[in-house]
């Protein structure tokens, strides 16, 4: 990437175009969120990625779709095409509650404000740039986006909603990670080209030509799967097992309208590609234009460090793998400590970093020891239902970068916000390798600020099971070895332990068990989440289905509010009434 003349604000507004001097603008991008400039946000990644390869780039955050449509028109139309993003969450799980209730607040908005976003940003936002700019091409992308890009069960309109594609009219989706397939399409449109053949990307053709080679798979109709639920199942396990391989398939789904194509990605990204991401020269500052507005978003991340991308985990409520891969991709710890050194000069910083994180903080460099084995591997995940044989699970790498992190000067203090897998450094049998407990150790008694969060999930090994997690006797050990630990250092610290009610396979029963496990005696359950199906999990296959993820087993479902209610409830059984906090929304 050539960023030599790049570290310029992306504009926001045409004022600021015009202080740059540009006649034209080569992409405009429309975001759901306000815009800023901070490499944990999507939209910042690809402006910057675009910038760095010489194209010129705008951000229209959060346009008004109920006025006159100003904002879609006031920068005019792009030389190539317009982004739409609904931003860094689904806007559906940015705007509801489990329980379908209207949420008061939105964290990536200034001073949080709800209602800056319409339901369905990125159809919304879509299908007006269509209506104003017919000849203009629209490219969509973000956690929205991609994964609504199959047909897919949306819990608030409680149906089977077709992909994407053809409700946004857009002409290209692109999936995943997003930063190698934007360029090509911006160099495919610049030179005329055709860009449908670019890897990682989807679109709807009424005129393909369908050929099933070795290289399709072709799924049941969306009209098909629309009338039969174990036909959608089917199709989800295809597209599943497709997205954990490491050479998967085109996939087409066939509509009544023509057929939407899927191709398969990119290569998971090597460790210089992603260092070059993290050199591009962000500010990591929210666009002048709000001033001294708060941004919730960004007063959560700031202080934070993303050290890989993926997650090999598995389990079948989350959406991390649909849209980053199982495959870790790992910064090189220099381009770590150097982020960290730029971060201790910002204006902002006291010394405390908020999260040395990534999807799971402790898979840093983690992956299969012959990766010949890992090319012909299928397996959702490298955990469950046992740690496959081949997986490198050492801690060295994280336990080498923890400690560089902690000598860069003005840094007083590291932590790890983000989620741990306790079953890769610990199993019925005590610690793994010679760096688990030296891990466990460190990242206890120096990276946590006295709450040591963990997810066990459940404690009901039948819906542990269902959400693909390990037996919760795991957790019973592991809450041994962190009583000893602690108090041997002489530390008034808790384990907090993450818990999700109503999970497909989940009965009253199973939470009334919960409540009265022992092995959670003097533990206050507040970190309680009522399970929200969202696009492209298996377990919003389960809920919408409910059946297993092959179609074969019936699996009860709680769908009732009031029931679900009452689930989360039992959270709180014996809790002595107290409540402090309860963990946030999540996607």
């Amino acid at each position: 990437m050539n960023i030599g003349e790049t570290a310029y604000m992306i504009p926001t507004s045409a004022k600021e175009i015009q202080k740059l001097g540009w006649e034209y603008v080569d992409i405009i991008i429309f975001s759901g969120d306000a815009y800023i400039d901070h490499p944990s946000f999507g939209t910042a990644v690809i402006a910057r990625v675009l910038q760095s390869h010489g194209y010129r780039v705008a951000v229209v955050p959060q346009p008004n779709w109920q006025d006159d449509l100003r904002d879609f028109i006031k920068l005019g139309k792009p030389r190539l095409f317009f982004g739409v993003t609904a931003g860094a969450m689904d806007s559906m799980v940015n705007h509801y509650t489990a329980a379908r209730r209207l949420r008061s607040d939105d964290s990536y908005t200034p001073d949080g404000k709800a209602g800056r976003r319409p339901d369905y940003a990125v159809s919304v936002y879509s299908g007006i740039l269509k209506k104003l700019f017919p000849d203009v091409p629209v490219v969509i992308g973000g956690i929205e986006a991609s994964l609504r890009r199959f047909a897919h069960y949306d819990y608030w309109a409680d149906k089977l909603f077709p992909s994407v594609l053809l409700s946004s009219g857009a002409d290209i989706l692109v999936y995943g990670m997003g930063e190698r397939q934007i360029v090509e399409i911006a160099k495919a449109y610049a030179m005329g080209n055709s860009p449908f053949e670019i890897p990682q990307i989807a679109f709807l053709k009424r005129d393909f030509a369908l050929v099933e080679d070795d290289n399709t798979v072709v799924l049941h109709s969306y009209e098909k799967a629309l009338n039969d639920k174990k036909l959608f199942v089917k199709n989800f396990d295809v597209i599943e097992t497709q997205a954990n391989k490491l050479h998967p398939k085109r996939i087409v789904e066939p509509y009544r309208e023509g057929y939407v194509v899927v191709n398969p990605p990119f290569p998971p990204s090597t460790t210089k590609q992603m260092d070059e991401i993290y050199a591009l020269p962000f500010t990591k500052l929210p666009a002048p234009r709000y001033k001294d507005k708060v941004i919730p978003a960004f007063d959560m991340i700031k202080n934070s460090i993303t050290i890989h991308r993926g997650c090999f985990g598995g389990c079948n409520f989350c959406t991390i793998a649909a849209h980053q891969g199982k495959f870790i991709q790992s910064r090189s710890m220099e381009s770590i400590v150097s982020e960290v050194e730029k971060l201790v000069e910002m204006p902002f910083f006291k010394g405390v970093i908020s999260d040395i994180g990534a999807p799971t903080a402790n898979m840093y460099t983690m992956g299969g020891k012959e990766k010949s084995l890992c090319a012909k591997c299928s397996r959702k995940s490298c955990l469950f239902p046992k740690r496959c044989p081949n997986l490198d699970h050492s801690h060295s790498n994280v336990l080498e970068l923890y400690k560089r992190i902690s000598n860069v000067k003005g840094v007083k203090h590291s932590f790890v916000g983000s989620g741990i897998r306790y079953d890769l450094f610990l199993d019925e049998n005590g610690f793994l390798d010679e760096t688990s407990y030296p891990y466990f150790k460190e990242v206890v008694t120096k990276h946590t600020s006295g709450w040591f969060k963990v997810a066990p999930e459940h404690t009901e090994d039948c819906v542990l099971k269902l959400m693909a997690k390990p037996p919760f006797a795991l957790f019973s050990r592991l809450r041994q070895e962190f009583d000893r630990l602690v108090s041997q250092e002489k530390l008034k610290y808790k384990i907090v332990p993450y818990f999700i009610s109503s999970h497909p396979g989940c009965r009253l029963s199973d939470m009334v068990a919960l409540s009265k496990n022992k092995d959670l005696k003097g533990i206050s359950l507040e970190q309680v989440q009522d399970f929200t199906p969202t696009p492209m999990t298996a377990s919003s296959a389960m809920f919408y289905s409910q059946m297993d993820t092959k179609g074969e087993k019936a699996v009860f479902v709680e769908k009732d509010i009031i029931a679900k209610k009452k689930q989360k409830s039992l959270f709180y059984a014996g809790n002595n009434g107290k409540r402090t906090y309860r963990r946030g929304k999540s996607q």
